[in-house]
């Protein structure tokens, strides 16, 4: 015989045999069910500030305009890794938001807020999933103190980026976010593309982890269409969501399967595969991951190196990612949380704060004449 039949247990439960549902055929694998507090509720506690709406309405629109050429200026998605530490992160922000009202006539800066870390097997998923560092697993808690911390971000007047991992969380945050990314691990997933299409943000596209381009321009066409997919409202609801498409999303090339993916022959094949695509020739570039061989330190000579095709006369080119922090470098998590060193990664490794500023001083320096004679295609 080539297949054994399995043993269920009966869900006969009366002597007429008569068949009723039974609790041992659902949750197999489940431990518990917690509630968590609706987005409305979180709303509630946490709610949008006038300063912080205008950051992120004034900071979409620019990022629109850079994307349809209506502001000749780069855009630069900049901070930690990850957030873990939010005293560190609004100190990284205070600083940020000083330098970019030194280089706001050529690079508008977004800071990098990532609350969510994808995971190829285990390790600490982010502080939404487990704020404590100790395998707790607050999301509530995280929920929330990631709400105030963008909070507190955006009534400084600096723009948010994040990327756009769990679908339930934009009904959280969303309304703080101005851009956002869809990362290699799920740029080809259909749950994130129709996500994507009814995110308010112009949204990133990231290549596959091998480096195939054609994951993220496929994501771009279907995120730019109507879907409808079952998600969440306001009130925690599971709902029909209808989206309208999103009109601005693009390319971020990170390199891949070990390769760097932004040198000029990278560029000429992505911005040939956008034309043939009937899409904008919209691409940043991610100056971390496999474009710097996962070196922090190397982040700064991509971004030279982006600047210099830009004052060739390349036009495709709109912005570019840097992952940065307080302290260069990364640690591991330590069982004695007392033992982190202030301001430094405990995900991937990041440049330090001086080295960034000096890479954007001198980007800003380059491009501060040639941006805006750069016509688009």
């Amino acid at each position: 015989m080539l297949y054994q039949t399995a043993r269920i247990a009966p869900i006969f439960t009366n002597h007429e045999n008569t068949m009723k549902p039974s609790s041992s055929l659902e949750n197999l694998n489940i431990s518990s069910f917690e509630s968590m507090p609706t987005p409305e509720e979180v709303h509630k506690r946490l709610p949008l500030s006038t300063r912080a709406a205008q950051t992120v309405a004034t900071a979409r629109e620019t990022l629109c305009a850079i994307l349809e050429r209506r502001d000749p200026r780069f855009f630069v998605i900049v901070g930690p890794c990850s957030i873990h530490d939010p005293v560190a992160g609004i100190d990284y922000a205070r600083r940020l938001k000083a330098l970019a009202e030194t280089l706001g006539d050529t690079l508008y800066l977004v800071m990098r807020v990532y609350f969510e870390k994808p995971r190829t097997t285990t390790g600490w998923k982010g502080f939404i999933n487990d704020p404590d560092m100790n395998d707790s697993f607050r999301v509530d808690v995280g929920m929330e103190k990631a709400r105030r911390f963008l909070l507190d971000v955006s009534e400084m007047g600096l723009p948010a980026a994040t990327e756009a991992l769990d679908p339930i969380t934009p009904q959280y945050l969303g309304d703080l976010i101005s851009w956002a990314a869809i990362g290699a691990r799920t740029s080809e997933s259909q749950t994130h593309r129709e996500m994507s299409s009814g995110l308010s943000t112009p949204v990133g596209f990231k290549n596959g982890t091998g480096g195939d381009l054609s994951v993220a321009i496929n994501a771009i066409l279907s995120a730019s269409q109507p879907h409808a997919f079952l998600g969440i409202n306001d009130q925690g609801r599971v709902a029909i969501v209808r989206t309208r498409g999103n009109a601005h999303g693009h390319v971020v090339l990170r390199g891949g399967d070990g390769r760097p993916n932004y040198d000029t022959v990278s560029i000429s094949i992505a911005e040939a595969a956008l034309s043939k695509a009937g899409l904008p020739p919209n691409i940043v570039v991610d100056c971390s991951h496999a474009n710097s061989y996962k070196k922090p330190e190397l982040q700064s000579l991509v971004l030279a190196d982006v600047v210099h095709q830009v004052r060739l006369g390349n036009t495709s080119l709109v912005g570019v990612m840097l992952e940065s922090n307080l302290e260069a470098g990364s640690q591991p998590i330590p069982n004695d949380l007392s033992r982190l060193r202030y301001g430094c990664s405990v995900t991937d490794a990041c440049l330090g704060w001086e080295e960034t500023e000096k890479a954007l001083r001198e980007a800003a320096v380059l491009l501060r004449d040639i941006l805006p004679e750069r016509k688009p295609r």
